[in-house]
């Protein structure tokens, strides 16, 4: 008789995207002549890079050779790319690395699920109201989240609301967890840290000895001086946290998949005795066993983006999305709605007009504006009374979505 894990038995019946688009396909359904525009999951629009394009057809010509076919590369990834993220998104901040702290995987979204292998289940979790699902999701799987209580909250994670009162900046847990996860530029609020503020967090797990799990998958979206790009920049930052980052926004890998995560040798788990153990060697040894690496052509493709051309043409993208962010953020407020994020994130953070739930106010959007967005209640119960908005579509279609949200509003 097969047992199965009975955790995955507590989660809510379908992940979050998965509900969105059942509802949309019904509305779809019974209203074919609609014409959707999609601002609610965060997949971009714009093609590849045409620097990326190039490396991808190069590294597929070296796999048709017999003299420079791949097969099997290292689990941790190529040095070529390791190197080159060090180069240009560290050693440009003043942050020193080595290859060895670099993983290359097929995206932050399936490291931040898959890091919990190498920590025990005994470990209090904190995480942010609201929050990335997967954060939650995969710590019930791993046994670490309790019950499910009817509050829409779990009864072992500690929660840390980030709300319009404190201006969706977390403030510091009265109970000391193990574990913390942050993500900043924030998904799903659109805010940032500012240097001073990440560091009241870095020196609060020095002091603590706990593990920050940082998530920067949308730094590149940055556009204030004071808004670090990584956690690393904080002195100390190393000795406490685990940094994931990715391609998919960055440079339009959503169906490349490619991202990675740091590492540092410094960084140390405890056992239950207190003695240290290097989390380094503890990820390592799970990416060999689980994981086979990311394809060749991907990683050569992911090097290119780190070309001046490949740069130059990233940064365009990034624009296109930040311009699109504008247009939401600046269109909404026009209409008398209450909005965040929009400046370090290409997330629009909307405040539910009339005291309408989320999923209320997702339905009016859908039905009667035929534009999706994203309930904020999915991204836990400090998100109820929102919706999240995304950058990521083409400007005509984004322009035209507000054009009708006004319209509804007013």
């Amino acid at each position: 008789m097969a047992l199965v894990n009975e955790q995955f038995l507590k989660l809510p019946e379908s992940y979050l995207f998965s509900e969105i688009a059942k509802k949309v396909a019904a509305f779809k359904d019974t209203h074919p002549e609609a014409r959707i525009i999609r601002l609610g999951i965060g997949d971009v629009t714009r093609p590849l890079p045409p620097t990326v394009i190039a490396a991808l057809h190069r590294a597929v010509d070296e796999m048709a050779d017999a003299a420079t076919f791949r097969g099997y590369g290292p689990e941790r990834g190529y040095d070529f790319l390791a190197e080159a993220i060090i180069r240009h998104d560290y050693e440009a901040r003043g942050v020193k690395l080595s290859p060895t702290e670099i993983f290359i995987s097929d995206g932050a979204k399936s490291d931040t699920g898959n890091i919990g292998d190498i920590l025990s289940k005994d470990n209090r979790i904190a995480i942010t109201d609201p929050v990335y699902p997967v954060y939650v999701d995969t710590n019930v799987m791993g046994c670490r989240a309790g019950d499910l209580l009817p509050d829409g909250h779990w009864s072992d994670i500690a929660y840390i609301p980030c709300c319009a009162e404190n201006k969706f900046i977390p403030e510091l847990p009265a109970e000391k967890p193990d574990v913390i996860y942050l993500c900043y530029p924030n998904n799903p609020t659109g805010t940032a840290l500012t240097k001073s503020e990440l560091k009241k967090w870095v020196d609060y797990a020095l002091k603590n000895k706990v593990l920050i799990l940082f998530d920067a998958a949308y730094e590149a979206f940055i556009t204030e001086p004071d808004v670090p790009h990584s956690i690393y920049e904080i002195r100390g930052a190393k000795q406490v946290a685990i940094e994931f980052r990715s391609f998919s926004k960055t440079a339009g890998f959503t169906g490349l998949r490619c991202g990675y995560t740091v590492v540092p040798k410094e960084l140390k788990g405890f056992r239950v005795n207190g003695e240290e153990v290097e989390l380094n060697a503890l990820w390592n040894r799970r990416q060999t066993t689980k994981f086979n690496g990311t394809a060749y052509i991907v990683q050569r493709a992911a090097e290119a983006i780190y070309t001046p051309q490949g740069q130059r043409e990233v940064r365009a993208n990034i624009a296109y999305y930040m311009n699109n962010a504008r247009i939401i953020r600046e269109g909404l407020a026009a209409a008398g709605l209450e909005v965040y994020g929009g400046v370090n994130a290409p997330y629009i953070w909307l405040k539910t007009p009339d005291g309408m739930g989320s999923w209320e106010f997702f339905a009016h959007l859908l039905y009667d504006c035929h534009v999706v967005g994203t309930p904020g209640v999915g991204f836990g119960p400090g998100g109820e009374g929102y919706l999240r908005l995304t950058a990521f579509g083409n400007t005509p279609d984004v322009e035209e979505a507000i054009e009708r949200i006004k319209e509804w509003k007013m």
